[in-house]
């Protein structure tokens, strides 16, 4: 017997993106086996930017409306990095930079991933390309805000990177992808 075998696998829902049920039979480290069945909400692959201007040492962050975070009791507008998901076809460098157009109105002359990091292994079946990238205000295209027709309704939020990290301490930033991405840029100073 394989490590894992699955043994069937049922669509739950084909709504924003599918949840499937999975039926698996697992051998365990003692030898035996053992019979499970998971919920996964299948994401793919995603991409997060926090831009970073050097110069006045300050920080491009979006603040948009999230409902896990409004049945959580925190929210409903939580501040985060520029994010997205990527297309068929499309590689995280390119939808980074696309969203960077779209959320925050921003042209990003070079980004760099850092870190590619599972969002929560345990149920989401999501990669997320984190990356970094320097701006200086002559590289704004545009206001930002988002594509209305996906529903988004973004505001651009731009603070220095020393606030940005004491929002995290005070639980103001509580998105995981923007604390590793703010963490980057303070170590990397």
């Amino acid at each position: 017997m394989a490590a894992v075998e699955i043994e069937a696998v049922e669509t739950l829902s084909e709504g924003w993106r599918p949840l499937r049920r999975y039926r698996l039979r697992q051998r365990r480290r003692d030898g035996s086996s053992q019979s499970l069945q998971r919920e996964v909400y299948a994401l793919g692959h995603a991409t997060a930017v926090v831009p970073h201007d050097p110069r006045r040492d300050t920080v491009l962050l979006v603040r948009q409306f999230r409902l896990p975070a409004l049945l959580e009791g925190d929210g409903p507008r939580l501040l985060e990095a520029c994010a997205g998901m990527v297309d068929p076809g499309e590689t995280p460098e390119q939808t980074i930079r696309k969203e960077a157009r779209q959320e925050l109105g921003l042209e990003l002359a070079a980004v760099q991933e850092v870190m590619a990091a599972y969002s929560s292994p345990g149920v989401v079946q999501e990669v997320v390309h984190l990356f970094a990238a320097d701006y200086d205000p002559a590289d704004r295209t545009g206001t930002g805000g988002g594509l209305a027709e996906e529903g988004e309704e973004i505001e651009v939020v731009e603070l220095p990177l020393a606030e940005a990290w004491a929002l995290v301490g005070r639980r103001e930033i509580m998105d995981a992808k923007t604390i590793l991405l703010l963490q980057h840029l303070l170590l990397r100073r």
